[in-house]
């Protein structure tokens, strides 16, 4: 789903004003690979990421858009980092900047595909030859990769 039905709700007090919201990453692991999804609003690649739902659990949040967008079940293993996007601009004209918890995951169980109507493929890159993307998602995918044990936040 790619409106969360409490952002619906906001919409509509607010309109396209921008909306400050929790959100997760989830940089999913396998052996040298790193999951990434090509978004359908944008045509970008991207690691796993989403909207928490209210009063969900931000770990939680990470193995379900994971399950939910590409059909894989994750272990969630630890929080990597801290930070928040640039303003982003949705193609509905929304405007929103996410508090992002980005986890570092390594995958269970389940093939690999696109299981929802946010993407049109979703792959496996080899860690070493991933496809261009936003540098501020290549930060995230860098803080998993670290091995660090305390998450990191930017200063």
């Amino acid at each position: 789903m790619p409106i969360p039905p409490f952002v619906v709700a906001l919409r509509e007090l607010v309109g396209t004003h921008e909306l400050w919201l929790p959100a997760v990453t989830a940089v999913v692991q396998k052996d040298d690979q790193i999951l990434l999804t090509l978004r359908s609003d944008n045509g970008e690649w991207a690691p796993v990421t989403g909207i928490l739902d209210p009063g969900e659990e931000p770990a939680v949040g990470a193995a379900r858009e994971a399950l939910e967008e590409t059909g894989v079940v994750v272990s969630v293993d630890r929080l990597a980092s801290v930070s928040s996007s640039p303003q982003v601009v949705h193609a509905n004209g929304d405007l929103g900047v996410y508090l992002d918890l980005t986890f570092a995951c390594t995958w269970v169980s389940g093939e690999a595909r696109v299981a929802d109507d946010e993407n049109v493929d979703v792959r496996w890159w080899p860690v070493d030859a991933l496809p261009p993307m936003a540098d501020w998602l290549r930060e995230r995918i860098a803080d998993v990769r670290a091995g660090e044990t305390a998450a990191r936040f930017r200063r």
